[in-house]
């Protein structure tokens, strides 16, 4: 039997319980790595997640995690390199997507979406940084088509996401030579939770003529995790072109 890509790493990923996170938390033990995931409120979805990725041979737990807490950070940080005793991958993924008009957005919301969208990436990234260079570990930070396109109803997202492409270029240099760091940035992807105007409307504009899925995302940060280390400091976009629109 060939040797799984990522046999013998662990992989942390936040916000892994649901969604795109949930994606990239089994392709990841797909690929043979074990996965501590972290949740804040999917308390239920995240064990599912776990008890999936187990099933497919590989180690994993759940374990609750606010990337806006400096000291939460710290105890889930710890807890996956106590329990696996390391951590290869890093997977930045918790995030907040809202909605609202520019001039009516609250300074509430405004600090809300930066605080898990651009300081939680810096945190976790900080508190796993000692041990992902122990093993030349990776970091996956997860940004976004808005993080490049101006979205009027979603500019505190938006700025965030910006943000959090250019850390992911200042970690790639400060973190060099031991942790390569990379962002993949999704475009609009469909879940379950869209409705088929939505999804009709974002396939007609995307070149690929089909929306994104989860998976397309999971694949490409399986890219990264598994691809020369030497690749370091880029946005790679999934999109199907829709940026190109």
């Amino acid at each position: 039997m060939p040797t799984l890509p990522l046999s013998g790493k662990s992989a942390l990923v936040t916000g892994g319980a649901r969604r795109v996170g949930h994606a990239i938390a089994l392709a990841l033990g797909a690929a043979g790595a074990d996965v501590c995931l972290t949740y804040r409120t999917s308390s239920a979805e995240a064990g599912r997640t776990a008890r999936e990725i187990e099933a497919l041979g590989r180690r994993a737990f759940a374990i609750p995690c606010d990337v806006r807490s400096e000291a939460s950070v710290r105890e889930a940080v710890g807890s996956a390199a106590e329990h696996f005793g390391r951590i290869d991958l890093l997977v930045n993924n918790a995030a907040i997507f809202e909605t609202g008009r520019l001039d009516e957005i609250s300074v509430e919301q405004w600090d809300a979406v930066f605080e898990t969208n651009t300081r939680g990436p810096f945190l976790v990234a900080r508190e796993a940084l000692k041990y992902l260079r122990r093993v030349q570990g990776r970091i996956v930070n997860i940004g976004s088509l808005g993080g490049t396109h101006a979205w009027a109803t979603h500019a505190h997202y938006c700025a965030s996401k910006a943000a959090l492409h250019m850390l992911t270029q200042a970690m790639a240099k400060g973190f060099a030579p031991e942790v390569s760091v990379n962002c993949v940035a999704p475009g609009w992807i469909e879940t379950e939770e869209s409705t088929a105007d939505d999804a009709k409307r974002f396939a007609g504009r995307t070149p690929m003529q089909r929306n994104g899925s989860a998976d397309d995302v999971a694949r490409a940060v399986l890219f990264f995790a598994t691809a020369p280390s030497f690749i370091t400091g880029q946005i790679l976009m999934v999109d199907g072109g829709l940026g190109l629109a």
